[in-house]
């Protein structure tokens, strides 16, 4: 039991009714579900500083268009029950690859040959500063 304050206590689990779940907290959460619905390769990417879109995106894979599915549709309905539901979903009906935006966190589960297209890991990791000098190398603005 946590100490709340005015002689309230909440279990870690339980929320007050209004609470909004810190990106971290809402983090956690969908690695603890992806994991549960056993999706492989999970990376974690902090894009605080990087882009105002969302503080964090979640990349998973999937192995079929059924696991893509309903991976996602287990990451939106913990959301929801956490007091987070989706700002948005895409994908949920091709299964080859989902997104799930709830804010301040991205959740992307695709199946691998996708992944491997378009390695988003690869897009979100690249260091500004290099970025800056090929691009003055290269002559564009």
């Amino acid at each position: 039991m946590q100490q709340v304050g005015a002689g309230l206590s909440l279990r870690l689990n339980e929320q007050l009714p209004g609470y909004r779940m810190q990106a971290e907290e809402l983090r956690d959460l969908v690695v603890t579900t992806l994991e549960d619905m056993k999706a492989s390769d999970v990376t974690t990417l902090d894009v605080r500083g990087k882009t105002s879109i969302t503080d964090f995106f979640i990349i998973a894979s999937g192995n079929s268009d059924r696991h893509v599915k309903s991976t996602a549709e287990s990451v939106a309905f913990q959301a929801k029950q956490a007091g987070q539901p989706p700002i948005g979903t895409e994908g949920l009906q091709e299964g080859e690859w989902a997104l799930i935006d709830l804010n301040g966190v991205v959740v992307h589960i695709m199946q691998p040959k996708v992944r491997d297209f378009y390695q988003l890991e690869r897009l979100w990791t690249v260091d500004p500063v290099a970025a800056e000098k090929v691009s003055k190398e290269r002559g564009v603005n």
